[in-house]
């Protein structure tokens, strides 16, 4: 396999991994604003209860999201299989 398709695979890993931790992260202010500030959310979370329960779903899978995210950059850039996987 020619070094410059090695190159190209490492950075669009990299790129691929930083819009999942952008992402994860995005999901934790969500989750954040909605457990801190239900008031924003008060039409939506008055009429479905259930609903409160999805800011701490929403947390829990946004730091999962951006842990996978992080640890996906940094072996991208290491070229670590383990934390790649």
């Amino acid at each position: 396999v020619p070094m410059g398709v090695l190159s190209c695979m490492k950075y669009l890993m990299f790129i691929f991994n930083v819009l999942v931790f952008a992402g994860g992260t995005c999901l934790v202010g969500v989750g954040v604003w909605v457990a801190v500030d239900p008031a924003g959310f008060q039409d939506i979370v008055a009429a479905k209860p259930v609903l409160s329960v999805g800011a701490y779903l929403l947390l829990a899978v946004g730091i999962a999201l951006s842990l996978l995210g992080f640890l996906g950059c940094c072996g991208a850039l290491r070229r670590s299989r383990p934390l790649l996987l």
